[in-house]
């Protein structure tokens, strides 16, 4: 059954920040400098985990502000910081142009067709000469499970034929399309960093009850599906995992991918 909104933000807090997230804000934590900054902004902060570690790492000085994703991640998000007394501005205001020193955005759940507009987003709230960083899987990534989606989608003659797993390869960005939108949206001196995710799962049934899953992951990929074809295709998959790696787990690999730039001065 459908997750609600509420629902999704609580799995969001207690599953998806340490299974999914944190392989993307390692990245961050281990190439983007925040030591000169006065002020940053974290967009698509999910439930606040990555903010209150930056908040132990940098100087009470250094004001903390952040944008949830919706409005039942925000209140989670807010509790969590009056709960641990930590100073992150948790705000739904509209930011002006060139607010802030460093923005941070998460792009790990954002559809590939809307990446383009949270990076310009991230870039129209950057001082100029100030760093915007964002994370995203890139192209290669979840090729284990596309491969077997394809073939439940043909077999089941559901999806087109399959092109709805064709679909969802083509519309994952490569490396390349990531740094050619940071350009094009204002950013110089862009460099990429990843690192190459390795997820597993004991079996096709605990890979297809999994929170990442079930409740982020398939949904997208699956939303041109009745509820009805999406349960089929999860249980047709876990069955399909099974026979091809009977008594072995089931891994698929995820290329979490940070982009840097330094916001250029607008061209006269």
């Amino acid at each position: 059954m459908t997750k609600t909104r509420k629902e999704k933000a609580f799995l969001r807090d207690l599953y998806i920040n340490e299974e999914w997230t944190r392989r993307f804000t390692d990245l961050v934590d281990k190439h983007v400098g925040l030591k000169d900054a006065e002020n940053l902004l974290y967009l698509n902060a999910g439930t606040g985990n990555h903010c209150f570690q930056l908040r132990e790492k940098l100087d009470e000085k250094v004001a903390i502000f952040a944008r949830c994703e919706d409005e039942d991640i925000l209140s989670i998000a807010r509790d969590k910081a009056a709960a641990v007394k930590a100073n992150v501005d948790f705000s739904t205001i509209r930011f002006d142009d060139d607010a802030f020193d460093i923005v941070l955005a998460d792009a790990s759940f954002v559809k590939p067709g809307d990446v383009e507009d949270l990076v310009r987003e991230a870039v129209r709230v950057t001082r100029v000469g100030g760093k915007t960083a964002f994370f995203l899987p890139s192209a290669g990534s979840f090729g284990e499970i596309f491969s077997l989606l394809w073939e439940v989608l043909f077999s089941e003659d559901l999806g087109d034929h399959g092109h709805a797993a064709e679909a969802m390869i083509t519309a994952i960005p490569s490396v390349s399309r990531i740094e050619e939108i940071a350009s094009h949206a204002g950013l110089v001196d862009v460099e990429a960093h990843y690192a190459q995710e390795v997820f597993e799962f004991e079996n096709g049934a605990v890979f297809v009850a999994s929170p990442l899953v079930t409740d982020f992951l398939l949904p997208e990929w699956l939303k041109t599906l009745s509820d009805q074809e999406s349960k089929r295709v999860s249980a047709k998959l876990a069955e399909l995992i099974d026979d091809e790696d009977g008594e072995m787990s089931f891994r698929f690999s995820v290329k979490a991918t940070l982009v840097i730039g330094e916001k250029r001065e607008n061209e006269k």
